[in-house]
């Protein structure tokens, strides 16, 4: 399949970006990606695509649009069906997309809070983040990975956002590694698959990128 048949609406620091990136190179499919400046304009085959939030990601297929980071991961793996990102008993499955309802829900927000705030509010928004990585530790049990051996969907969902784990360390001044070490043993596995180590951005970028946002958020 050429990259023309799939293009991906993208931003580099974006955490929802990158799993539809992992998701298309764990599957080994060749796409082309245009960069979209969200604080710039935004362009108009992202305003048309993708009209209700005008976010990306969104991957465009054959000349039609997907929205909706978690919903494009599972488009992808049930279009290219190898290799499998969901496991194949329903069960597992279905356990496997509430972990992932969850992180969406739950992780990037609390981490947002961190940045965000400053004094006591803070360290409530540092104390609910490292309860939600707590919970993660016990989705990951003693496994290797979410699904258990092989790397997947969960995974996939997750990895994105440990990119800000540094930033969020920096402005909260806490270590995630003392809170969660399951958790970051993941992350070290995870960093060493080519799929992974070649979409997540340097981490001392994607703070500098938080320092501006906070700048222009009037968060400072």
């Amino acid at each position: 399949m050429s990259a023309e048949d799939v293009v991906l609406l993208d931003c580099w620091v974006s955490p929802f970006c990158m799993r539809v990136k992992i998701a298309l190179e764990e599957k080994g499919i060749q796409y082309e990606e245009r960069a979209e400046d969200l604080f710039g304009g935004k362009s108009e085959l992202l305003l048309t695509s993708n009209p209700i939030y005008t976010k990306v990601p969104v991957l465009v297929h054959k000349g039609k649009p997907v929205c909706e980071s978690s919903i494009i991961v599972g488009y992808v793996d049930e279009t290219w069906a190898s290799p499998p990102l969901l496991p194949s008993s329903p069960y597992a499955r279905a356990q496997a997309k509430f972990q992932a309802d969850y992180i969406d829900k739950k992780l990037f927000d609390a981490g947002s809070s961190i940045w965000r705030t400053k004094g006591e509010a803070q360290e409530v928004a540092v104390k609910d983040f490292i309860e939600v990585l707590k919970q993660l530790e016990k989705f990951l049990g003693d496994k290797d990975f979410f699904g258990g051996d092989s790397f997947g969907f969960v995974d996939i969902i997750t990895i994105g956002i440990t990119s800000w784990f540094s930033a969020y360390e920096i402005f909260g001044n806490f270590k995630v590694e003392d809170h969660a070490p399951k958790l970051s043993a993941w992350i070290n596995r995870c960093m060493q698959r080519k799929t992974v180590a070649k979409v997540i951005p340097d981490p001392e970028k994607v703070y500098e990128f938080v320092i501006n946002l906070k700048k222009m958020m009037g968060f400072e």
